[in-house]
């Protein structure tokens, strides 16, 4: 009796293993590093960069740990924190035209770890130091900058239809047009009506003029406000992006509002910086009639175009008239081509933009465009023995494609590589149009040497629980106490495997999370050592009470960890940020509690007890 089959004790016996090989990475120390990644356009050779890297870090005495590719970038380690700064300025004025320096830390694991993908738990912005910055997006602007192309769309409309005599106004919600005559406006509320479906109309006279309104729908407005809420956390990723900061945190917060949060920075002007860097897009017609060889061989550019480059570093001649920019851009969408199947890029325009592209593409049916993506980069130049950050204009040709047939308001880019490619494209594209404008109402600059006091705080709460219920456990329950510890250490040893398998940030709330877990894991040992007692109190032998103090207290360990699991769940779905955090460790902490005190501790127990002659059990 009380012995389990092989196969069980084979699962228990894995389970711990591969806990303790997930977990160990979190033992070993972080090496300072910089990881430095290419700037779009560039092409990088990791061990032509690595060699002339290494030479500027040795011209500049800085001792260069290691160094060596990382998910497609190159990683340099340092010994200390100051090699590394020292190594950040040393490189910069160098590289910092083409690639990104990311300051980072890196476990200084073992090679047979690595390969394994064995890695250790990130940690938060509350435990490691950064910046944490709350944006405001204002909403009102949004609607208002809507309104106002509706209004320059409807005038383009009167226009084209020859309707004369219309004043236009903005509303907060829409635009009216006001008439002197009442068939002027009918006329007019016609065409608008069929130009606009997804508006509504409403007319009336007042004063000796007829007027009417174009009204936008509430469920559009809200679509709008939602665009320019994503739109500007689009944008402000690929900014922090090329900033190169390592695992960043850029979400949403609420109907309005973008947490921003930065591990590792410690200068808030930072992002000021990154909000104030603009970027826009440009489609111009390929120059098929000359040579680009010539051009790069010496020859003069022609008059008429301009020479720039792809993204392979590639050169090619477009024409300097530019067709629409991305200011005229109101959405853009990937996705696959209806025909072919290949990967698109949807994209829609204001009436403006939409009448000068059907102009063009009417008239170069077969011809290349090419979509142009124009920015402003901060660099670091030395100049008089100082290091002094400068912006610098970029202009990279992101995609070219064949013009198919005419198109206006709505077309498609194609030729893209992959489903991957379409996405960053569409949005590199909405990043580019207009954002509504933004607003930092918070800023907090969190030390490292606070995240270094949260850490060390956590960990002597961790083990100071853990303590005082291992030694409750031994000395009300004995062996079995005995079991429970051996249990809860094995517990512990699943959430930090777990968490470090994941790569799930640990924050504050999320120790608390596991501080939380260390104290309820042990219920459900209570529970069942309960229940034995209470068996051989009503003269069980002590095997049939090891046996029903485990069948009987299933149920009720069942329900009350389903309850708390459940309470993580909601927690999760409607939570932000840290309260996400603690209920992830308080669900994986949950689950892990029941593996190891029903299944595992039951294991144990069978060592100790299982097919012997027992007359008395230590509990």
């Amino acid at each position: 009796m009380n012995r389990y089959p092989l196969w069980k004790n084979v699962i228990v016996i894995l389970v711990v293993l591969v806990s303790a090989l997930y977990a160990l990475p979190n033992i070993y120390d972080q090496d300072p590093s910089v990881e430095m990644s290419p700037l779009r356009g560039t092409v990088m050779d990791i061990p032509a960069l690595q060699a002339q890297a290494s030479e500027v870090l040795q011209k500049a005495d800085i001792k260069l740990k290691a160094a060596g590719p990382r998910n497609g970038k190159l990683l340099l380690r340092f010994a200390d924190p100051d090699q590394q700064l020292h190594a950040v300025d040393a490189l910069s004025p160098v590289f910092s035209e083409k690639y990104t320096l990311a300051l980072t830390t890196v476990p200084d694991l073992p090679g047979w770890l690595s390969s394994m993908n064995a890695l250790p738990m990130f940690l938060g912005l509350d435990l490691r130091g950064g910046v944490h910055v709350v944006i405001d997006v204002d909403m009102d602007a949004a609607v208002t900058q809507a309104v106002g192309r509706y209004r320059d769309d409807l005038r383009d409309l009167l226009r084209k239809e020859k309707i004369r005599g219309a004043r236009l106004s903005m509303l907060p919600n829409g635009v009216r047009a006001t008439f002197k005559e009442v068939g002027k406006r009918d006329l007019a509320e016609n065409k608008a009506s069929e130009q606009f479906r997804s508006l509504k109309f409403d007319n009336g006279e007042e004063g000796g003029q007829a007027w009417f309104d174009a009204l936008i729908p509430p469920a559009e407005m809200t679509a709008l406000k939602r665009f320019a809420l994503e739109q500007n956390i689009t944008t402000l990723r690929n900014r922090v992006n090329q900033m190169g900061v390592s695992e960043p945190i850029i979400q949403q917060q609420g109907e309005r509002r973008i947490v921003v949060q930065l591990p590792g920075v410690s200068d808030p002007s930072k992002i000021k910086e990154i909000l104030q860097a603009t970027a826009t897009l440009e489609y111009r017609l390929v120059d098929t009639q000359h040579s680009v060889l010539d051009v790069v061989d010496g020859g003069p550019v022609p008059p008429a175009s301009k020479l720039y480059k792809e993204r392979n570093g590639k050169p090619i001649l477009l024409k300097k008239r530019v067709i629409v920019t991305g200011n005229q851009i109101t959405d853009a969408k990937s996705g696959l081509d209806s025909r072919s199947g290949s990967p698109a890029v949807f994209i829609s325009l204001d009436a403006g933009g939409a009448r000068r592209m059907m102009d063009m593409t009417t008239e170069n049916v077969g011809q290349p465009m090419a979509v142009v993506f124009i920015e402003k980069r901060t660099v670091t130049r030395e100049k008089d023995g100082k290091l002094i950050k400068v912006k610098v204009p970029v202009e990279e040709v992101i995609s070219v494609a064949n013009i198919l047939e005419p198109f206006g308001a709505r077309f498609q880019t194609t030729g893209l590589d992959s489903t991957e490619e379409a996405r960053d494209l569409s949005l590199l594209l909405r990043a580019g149009a207009l954002a509504a404008p933004i607003e930092i109402v918070e800023e907090r600059t969190i030390g490292p040497s606070l995240g270094q006091d949260s850490i060390d705080q956590g960990f002597r709460s961790v083990m100071v629980g853990l303590l005082v219920v291992m030694i409750f456990m031994a000395l009300y329950y004995r062996v079995f106490g005995l079991v429970a510890d051996l249990a809860l250490l094995i517990n512990l040893l699943m959430i930090v495997a777990v968490l470090s398998m994941l790569q799930a940030t640990l924050t504050l709330p999320g120790i608390a999370g596991i501080v939380l877990t260390v104290g309820m894991a042990v219920d459900a040992n209570v529970l069942i050592f309960e229940r034995i007692r209470e068996e051989i109190a009503v003269g069980s032998t002590p095997q049939a009470s090891i046996k029903a103090g485990y069948e009987k207290a299933l149920s009720t360990i069942v329900d009350a960890n389903i309850t708390t699991l459940i309470a993580a769940v909601v927690l999760y779905s409607f939570g932000t940020g840290p309260i996400k955090g603690f209920a992830v460790t308080l669900f994986i902490g949950i689950l892990s509690s029941m593996f190891t005190a029903i299944m595992g501790s039951r294991a144990l127990i069978n060592v100790i007890y299982g097919g012997r002659r027992v007359k008395r059990l230590s509990i």
